[in-house]
């Protein structure tokens, strides 16, 4: 189940559940009922591993099983009884009972090992005491928990998505309740986009490590913690050697950090959690200081905290403490203090932080001096659920070598979605080059020695050392009153006369002042045909033509065995060294349209591989039922029913027109006559005469033609050639044979009635053959051999991977058309040409006032006019 399919089932369950709670309390529980079943489901496997039989889990899986009940316990951390499975609950239909939830949250508890009391402990406390708030009878809160019910068994919790199910559930719910739930998301989640970026800087920092630990002081839903353990784990050997430690105040939100770790598949040995404040309780409460790998964090913006007696405090005391009524510092500060000699953290927070007088001051001032800052990034405002704040992200380091602070501008770089502006992943990987390579881009990034920020204060504004503001629009005053192009605005586009040798001359007519004249008014077409530009298309073919014997090495040979994320990143490097060898073109507007196809969230090339690795080669040739939400016409109830067939992987759409072509094409010849005949019939209506339109047998508000009252003239008519209407019926046989004089009303209700007639028919040969499409596309697939297969796969990776690469310098090119073609459309029309214009219609203006009669007083005015109009 994508994105999408979920959003719309969490949707549509919610919905139901309004009337029952709050929106914003819903998300607990259907997050506590997904875990649950995660943990019943993880049991039941298990069991199966061992030996047990499914038949005799009723006998065997039981509390008075001691010896089984260990064995469980010390491998899982937990144990649920038979009785108490969540297949249980689904099997039980009508017996089922709230006091069934009620029994197994306690007995739960209970069954829990001592040694995973962290993990599990209290996990499920809003199931165990909220309850209550789903009705106001056992009767109401059994049906919601049974519509929960309906929801939850269809969720992915596998663990092999591409997307954090909890996180985008969560996100989901607090974006669409955002009245009730979202105006303080900000505090308990961070974006996806967001913490990717942070987690893709950190794994790189961690990469040569065996074992690594990583640690979130202000978790939320733990989404944090989960990039940054999938993106490090792209570099090891194993992902069992990622230590996770979180602390969290909020308890609600502590339980969803336990249960988000612990569903994706993170040992529960693994995890360490607290709920406790992280600024007045820091961990450990005793013994040897927390040192980790990284720590990360969105902590509450500015929010106010007690800074007494905290002069002495081991994280304060040598930069100094955050005041009472801003708490940045002291999260930014407490991160600090935990990172190993060379580890590495980052934070998220209001740009506030990087100007702030008084103990902030202070506090910066050292941080600098201490050489611990090493990246801020400026993200775009209105990021963050909640909060339209533009806030940073800071890069911290125990031990640098480095005397410098790498400045990042990214607020202009973001695509709007809905009311929320979110980064691509060419945006994020923008930023990730340059923070891991310390690149410096224009209007983008620049590296600011430590001595320009001294000087300026220690004021580490963004805007003070990188601007990427676009240049205000100048205009010539030469070249406004008289025309030409000037030179200086020419060379904005230095970059592509150097590409393409000649091009500039070619253009522009150069008669040794500062100004050029086009020789041409279609400069697009010049540019395309001009021979510079067509033979860097030539070379940049050359250059990506063993691109698909790239992809076959690394896609289709290797794909049951690949890593999928790193062989992302081999891929992105490819196309890294094919774009950047050629001039002008943009790497990350080519990483964006790989990540497009790659995405595994929208059955992408990640999403298909992943389903080859699990299921195998075979899951190629494999189709699907299509299920749709249908109202049952008798209950009024929605259902999800059959409607049709769906390729695995394999779409049928490509199926079709590589091995059914004459089928589809066949399809696609009458879909286009069908809109022919529309367009036919709206053109017989919209030349009708208004008496025309008048008539019966016309219907604008239908198909526009009906067998209505017989028009008196068109009876007229058909009589005096003999041809007898008897009734209503007989009207449109008779239309149909009879020879109407051309344009007359007749001859157009003929041609409509055949229209009509004929659409008739096509709509039920489509219906027909469109079925027998349908049937023949799921048996070609069925039937396909290994080689065809494969050809398949490729065509569907392959293909559209090709045309997106092979499409950067068309749309590079027209880029560059049109911008030229802007500036010389800005000094075409010169005020010269627009004075002498004015001038001429004034004269003709003021000779037509000539003819012009009146009064005394009118003619006198009329001179004067005259007057003034010509000058």
């Amino acid at each position: 189940m994508n994105k999408q399919q979920l959003a719309a089932k969490i949707w549509q369950s919610a919905n139901k559940m309004r009337s029952k709670i709050e929106a914003n309390e819903y998300k607990d529980y259907i997050l506590g009922f997904i875990f649950y079943k995660f943990l019943s489901d993880k049991l039941e496997k298990f069991a199966l591993e061992q030996g047990l039989e499914k038949s005799n889990f009723a006998d065997e899986l039981t509390e008075a099983n001691g010896e089984l009940v260990n064995h469980i316990k010390r491998n899982l951390g937990y144990f649920i009884s038979y009785e108490h499975l969540f297949s249980t609950w689904l099997a039980q239909g009508s017996d089922f009972n709230i006091a069934n939830v009620r029994t197994a949250m306690s007995a739960f508890s209970r069954n829990i090992a001592e040694n995973y009391i962290s993990v599990f402990d209290g996990i499920f406390k809003t199931l165990e005491s909220g309850l209550s708030k789903l009705g106001d009878t056992a009767a109401s809160q059994t049906n919601a928990v049974k519509d929960l019910f309906v929801l939850i068994a269809d969720i992915p919790m596998d663990g092999k998505q591409g997307y954090d199910v909890l996180g985008f559930i969560y996100e989901y719910l607090i974006s669409m309740f955002a009245a009730n739930a979202g105006k303080k998301a900000g505090e308990f989640y961070t974006p996806h986009e967001v913490s990717l970026l942070m987690s893709e800087i950190i794994a790189d920092h961690l990469k040569d490590r065996e074992e690594i630990s990583i640690y979130d002081p202000t978790s939320g839903s733990g989404s944090l913690l989960i990039n940054i353990g999938h993106s490090v784990a792209k570099h090891l050997k194993s992902a069992d050697s990622i230590k996770y430690y979180a602390q969290e105040l909020k308890e609600n939100t502590y339980n969803l950090t336990r249960m988000n770790l612990v569903m994706r598949g993170i040992l529960p040995s693994n995890i360490f959690t607290r709920n406790a404040d992280t600024l007045e309780d820091d961990w450990p409460l005793e013994g040897e200081p927390l040192y980790l790998d990284a720590v990360v964090s969105n902590p509450p913006y500015s929010q106010p905290w007690n800074p007494k007696d905290k002069e002495g405090d081991i994280r304060y005391k040598r930069f100094g403490v955050a005041p009472q009524a801003k708490a940045d510092f002291a999260f930014l500060l407490h991160d600090l203090f935990h990172l190993k000699p060379d580890g590495i953290m980052t934070i998220v927070l209001p740009h506030g932080v990087l100007f702030r007088g008084g103990e902030e001051e202070k506090i910066r001032k050292n941080l600098i001096e201490y050489n611990h800052i090493d990246a801020i990034i400026g993200l775009p405002a209105n990021i963050f659920f909640g909060t339209g704040i533009p806030t940073i992200i800071i890069v911290l380091r125990q031990e640098r070598e480095r005397n410098d602070v790498l400045m990042i501008d990214a607020s202009k770089h973001f695509i709007k979605v809905g009311k929320n502006n979110h980064l691509q992943a060419s945006d994020i990987k923008r930023i990730v080059d340059c923070v891991t390579h310390r690149r410096e881009l224009p209007k983008f990034s620049r590296i600011v020695p430590k001595a320009e920020i001294v000087a300026n204060g220690y004021n580490l504004n963004i805007p003070r050392y990188v601007d990427s503001a676009e240049p205000a629009e100048q205009w010539d005053i030469f070249a406004t009153i008289h025309g030409g192009i000037p030179k200086a605005e020419l060379a904005q586009f230095a970059d592509y006369w150097a590409a393409f040798d000649g091009l500039q001359a070619a253009l522009f007519t150069d008669n040794g002042t500062p100004y050029v004249q086009p020789k041409t008014d279609n400069l697009k077409a010049a540019i395309q045909s001009h021979a510079g530009v067509l033979n860097y298309q030539a070379q940049f073919a050359q250059n990506f033509a063993d691109f698909t014997a790239s992809l076959e090495s690394l896609l289709i040979e290797p794909m049951e065995t690949l890593n999928i994320s790193q062989t992302q990143q081999q891929l992105a490097e490819l196309i890294r060294e094919k774009v950047q060898a050629m001039p002008l073109l943009d790497f990350y507007t080519a990483y964006q349209k790989l990540d497009d196809l790659w995405r595994a969230d929208v059955a992408g090339i990640a999403a298909d591989l992943e389903m080859i690795q699990t299921e195998g080669k075979q899951a190629i040739k494999q189709v699907d039922p299509f299920m749709v939400l249908k109202k049952d016409s008798k209950t009024k109830k929605e259902a999800e029913v059959q409607d049709g067939w769906v390729g695995h992987i394999l779409p049928f759409e490509l199926v079709q027109a590589v091995k059914l072509p004459q089928e589809l094409a066949n399809l696609k010849a009458k879909e286009t006559r069908l809109a022919e005949i529309a367009a036919e019939m709206q053109s017989i209506l919209e030349n009708l005469s208004e008496e025309e339109k008048a008539c019966p047998a016309v219907n604008e508000e239908g198909d526009g033609f009906i067998n209505a009252e017989i028009p008196k003239a068109l009876q007229q008519e058909l009589e005096a050639d003999g041809v007898a209407i008897a009734k209503k019926a007989d009207l449109t046989k008779a239309i149909d044979k009879h020879i109407f004089a051309e344009e007359s009303l007749g001859a157009k209700l003929q041609a409509a009635y055949k229209l009509l007639a004929e659409e008739k028919t096509l709509k039920a040969e489509l219906k027909t053959l469109s079925a027998e499409l349908h049937s023949k596309t799921k048996a070609a697939i069925e039937a396909l051999d290994d080689a065809e297969a494969l050809d398949l796969l490729r065509q569907k990776w392959f293909v559209p991977l090709n045309a997106a690469m092979c499409r950067l310098p068309e749309n590079m090119l027209a880029q560059f058309s049109q911008k030229l073609t802007a500036l010389c459309d800005k000094y075409a029309d010169t005020y010269q040409h627009i004075s002498e214009r004015k001038q001429e219609s004034a004269a003709a203006l003021a000779q037509m006032m000539d003819e012009l009669t009146g009064s005394e007083f009118d003619l006198q005015g009329i001179a004067a006019w005259q007057t003034i109009l010509k000058g």
